[in-house]
């Protein structure tokens, strides 16, 4: 399933895939793919996303049913 509140989110602030992933320490492919929804992030790595896009895990990555 595609991520796309944490794409939205990330674009809200002008942010590329490139640059959120040097923030989070981890390469532009995994942040696209995480967006993409083929890879499912560490709870580690998405603390650290939703640091840096000043959002909670509810906001990013809870699914809806």
């Amino acid at each position: 399933m595609k991520n796309l509140r944490l794409k939205s989110a990330r674009a809200a602030l002008d942010l590329s895939q490139q640059e959120l992933a040097d923030q989070v320490g981890v390469s532009r492919q995994t942040i696209n793919a995480i967006e993409k929804g083929d890879y499912n992030p560490t709870i580690r790595l998405c603390i650290a996303i939703c640091k840096v896009l000043n959002k909670t895990l509810d906001d990013l990555f809870w699914e809806e049913n």
